[in-house]
């Protein structure tokens, strides 16, 4: 399965209490569909000590997301957009698949 969204894209939510927000995509999970975006999500989880490294508490952090709730926004027209697979011929005669906008048709990667 061809993931379209990738680490340090900026994508936007669909569903949930963080709809309509956007966010750069910190982690891909491809094995469970999800993905952890930066300030989406927040949750509190409470830590142990650990000696020298950090002191007990609750630290906020983000959880993942399912892949499905989020959506890639267009780098070159700045809109959430849906993405297709093209493939480009390269110099050297093997075709690169890229990622494209379907709303402008821009190469992505």
């Amino acid at each position: 399965m061809a993931l379209k969204v990738k680490r340090n894209d900026l994508v936007q939510v669909l569903r949930g209490k963080d709809r309509n927000r956007r966010g750069r995509v910190i982690r891909v999970i491809p094995d469970e569909g999800r993905v952890v975006v930066e300030g989406i999500n927040i949750v509190k989880k409470h830590v142990r000590p650990r000696p020298g490294l950090r002191q007990a508490g609750i630290v906020e952090m983000e959880a993942p997301i399912h892949i499905s709730k989020v959506i890639l926004v267009c780098p070159k027209c700045n809109r959430p957009a849906r993405v297709g697979f093209r493939f480009l011929q390269e110099a050297a005669g093997k075709p690169r698949r890229v990622r494209y906008c379907k709303k402008c048709g821009e190469v992505i990667d």
